[in-house]
């Protein structure tokens, strides 16, 4: 028996199958994957119920508990499908970036960090990831921080540690806080809220305006003056 990110206990499956299970239909998992993160993303953790999932797919409970344990072992393995290919992407991009003859600019390893998330934005499947991830912030943090952790930290230390490199007359402190600043607002400005279109109706914007616009803003705000000294006049 093993434990999950989130402490749920995994027992060794058969090769045969077991209660609930079609034999043979991996089909199902993709399908309660899918279902349950739109659950999750519209309703949150506590908001959603394994019942409205097995119901939406059309399978028995018995069937959800089977691929993963409980509704905890469920949102790890939803959210975790696709953080992790973010994550990867970004680990590879950054790679081929430090890879190069020159040393990449501030705005190549912004651009580097968030073209991953965006291209999610490509599926409906993915929109809806980027909905539920935005949500993530709202769980108990017995829930969003592990998960967060071990989808992202590895990666997000290695953009800091690039921006450190190319930025070091700033501070640790000071790159972590813009770096910070930099995933709220990309949480905000992918996650579908529409305000674009509330302040300003009949705008259109595609991917690639919308990464260029959000690489400027948060490239400008990494560069923006030195480390804080307190006399921002901010109040």
């Amino acid at each position: 028996m093993s434990t999950t990110i989130l402490g749920v206990k995994e027992k060794k499956r058969g090769p045969q199958g077991g209660p609930g299970r079609p034999v043979g239909n991996e089909d199902y998992r993709t399908a309660i994957l899918d279902a349950a993160e739109e659950q999750f993303a519209t309703n949150g953790f506590t908001g959603t119920t394994l019942r409205e999932i097995s119901e939406k797919v059309g399978v028995n409970q018995a069937l959800i508990n089977y691929y993963f344990r409980s509704k905890l072992g469920l949102y790890e393995a939803v959210f975790l499908r696709r953080a992790v290919t973010i994550s990867d992407e970004r680990s590879t991009r950054l790679e081929a970036l430090s890879a190069g003859a020159a040393a990449p600019t501030v705005r190549q390893i912004i651009a580097a960090f968030l073209a991953p998330t965006l291209e999610m934005r490509a599926t409906p499947g993915g929109r809806m990831f980027l909905r539920l991830q935005a949500r993530l912030h709202t769980e108990p943090p017995e829930i969003s921080y592990p998960l967060r952790r071990h989808a992202y930290d590895a990666s997000t230390r290695a953009y800091a540690d690039a921006l450190a490199r190319a930025m070091p007359h700033l501070s640790r402190k000071t790159i972590s806080w813009r770096l910070t600043l930099v995933i709220g607002a990309y949480l905000y400005a992918f996650s579908d809220t529409h305000r674009l279109d509330e302040i300003e109706p009949g705008i259109e914007t595609d991917s690639a305006e919308l990464l260029d616009e959000i690489v400027g803003f948060a490239t400008a705000g990494m560069l923006s003056g030195g480390d804080f000294d307190g006399k921002s006049g901010a109040g």
